[in-house]
C-alpha cells in the first residue's frame, strides 16, 4: 500500500489528505502552525481552513517534514506558491528515491515566474516522477464529496497514469494529461482572471462584460502558453477554462472576492490584513506581466489588473483602458 505525505494543511491539502485516506492510502499531513496540527489531531478538524469538514481517525499530522518525508512513496505538494521553494528544500533529503512527487500549488514563483514543476526541478534536478494536479476544485466541495473532475499532467504517460489511479474516486475523476506546463499556467493566470471578474462585478457591468472578460481571459493564457511552449487545447480543457470559469463565477472564490471588493472601493492593503489566505492571483499578476514581456506577448487583462494592484491605478480607469484599446481581429 502506497504511504502518502501530504504537504501543506491549507483547505485543499487536507481535502486532498481527506480523500486519499478515504481511499484507503496511508496518509500524513504536515502543518505549518504548531497550534493547527494539535487542535486538527485532536478535534479532527481543520477548524482554520476547511471548518465543518470532519477528518478520518487514521489521518496522521505533524509538524515534522523529516517525518513526513521518510518512507513515502508519493508525496503531494499543496503549500503557497511563494513557500513551495524553502519547503521543498527543507524536506529534500528525507524524500525516499525515487517518490512520486505530485504539485497540488497552483501559483508562479513570484522571484523567477517559474512554474511550481520548475522550481520543483531547479531544486531537486535528481527527481524522476513528477506530475501536476489542477483544475475547477473548490476544496469546500471536494471535500464534501460533490463530484469534480481535474487533470493530473506529466512529462510522462505512465506517471500522469499513477496519479490519476491514485487519485480518482466516484466523486473525483482525474484525466491523464500531457502538458504541465499549459495545466500550470493555466491554474495560476486563471486567478489573475478572477481578480479582474471580481472587479467586473463591483463595479456592476454586467454580465456582457463579464462573458467578454472570460472569453478574452482565455486568449491571454493561451496566447502566454503556447509562446512558451505549452499547447494551445490545454487551455481549453480543464485545467483553462473550467478552472477559469470556476474561479471567475464562483463566490467560493478568493480571488474573485478579492477583486470584487476592489471593484467597490477597497484597497488591497486592508483585504490583504483582513484575511488569513493567500490570494494566489496577487503573486501571479506580476509574474504573468513579466513572462509576457520576456516572451513578447500581449496580455492586456493581466497588465490592468497589475496596474490596479501595484499601480494605484482606479478600477474604473482599468476598464476604460481595455474598452479604448485599438480595434483589432479577434483572432489576436
Amino acid at each position: 500500500m502506497e504511504r502518502i505525505g501530504v504537504v501543506g494543511a491549507g483547505a485543499w491539502g487536507t481535502t486532498l489528505a481527506k480523500l486519499l485516506v478515504e481511499k484507503g492510502y496511508s496518509v500524513t499531513l504536515w502543518a505549518w502552525e504548531p497550534e493547527l496540527a494539535v487542535t486538527m489531531a485532536r478535534e479532527r478538524e481543520n477548524g482554520i481552513y476547511l471548518p465543518g469538514v470532519e477528518l478520518p481517525e487514521t489521518l496522521e499530522i505533524t509538524t515534522s517534514l523529516a517525518e513526513l518525508g521518510r518512507g513515502r512513496s508519493v508525496i503531494l505538494l499543496v503549500t503557497p506558491s511563494h513557500v513551495l521553494r524553502s519547503v521543498f528544500s527543507e524536506i529534500r533529503p528525507f524524500l525516499e528515491t525515487p517518490a512520486l512527487l505530485i504539485s497540488a500549488t497552483k501559483g508562479l514563483e513570484h522571484a523567477t515566474c517559474m512554474t511550481m514543476s520548475q522550481v520543483i526541478r531547479q531544486v531537486a534536478p535528481e527527481v524522476t516522477s513528477l506530475a501536476v494536479l489542477s483544475g475547477p476544485s473548490f476544496a469546500k466541495e471536494v471535500s464534501r464529496g460533490l463530484p469534480a473532475a481535474l487533470v493530473a499532467a506529466s512529462d510522462d504517460e505512465a506517471t500522469a497514469k499513477r496519479v490519476q489511479s491514485l487519485l480518482s474516486s466516484p466523486a473525483f475523476r482525474v484525466y491523464a494529461g500531457s502538458d504541465p506546463l499549459g495545466v500550470e499556467l493555466g491554474g495560476s493566470i486563471k486567478n489573475v482572471i478572477a481578480i479582474a471578474a471580481g472587479v467586473v462585478d463591483g463595479l456592476g457591468l454586467g454580465h456582457n462584460a463579464l462573458a467578454a472578460l472570460v472569453t478574452r481571459g482565455v486568449r491571454e493564457m493561451a496566447r502566454l502558453g503556447v509562446a512558451m511552449g505549452a499547447r494551445a487545447d490545454t487551455f481549453a480543457g480543464l485545467a483553462g477554462l473550467g478552472d477559469l470559469v470556476l474561479t471567475c463565477t464562483g463566490d467560493l472564490s478568493r480571488n474573485r472576492q478579492l477583486g470584487l471588493a476592489l471593484g467597490k472601493g477597497a484597497s488591497l492593503a486592508d483585504l490583504l490584513r483582513r484575511s488569513p489566505t493567500v490570494k494566489e492571483g496577487v503573486n501571479a499578476a506580476r509574474a504573468a506581466v513579466t513572462l509576457a514581456e520576456r516572451f513578447s506577448v500581449e496580455m492586456p487583462i493581466c497588465r490592468e489588473i497589475c496596474a490596479i494592484l501595484f499601480e494605484s491605478r482606479s478600477p474604473q480607469e482599468a476598464v476604460a483602458d481595455l474598452m479604448g484599446r485599438a480595434l483589432k481581429s479577434e483572432d489576436t
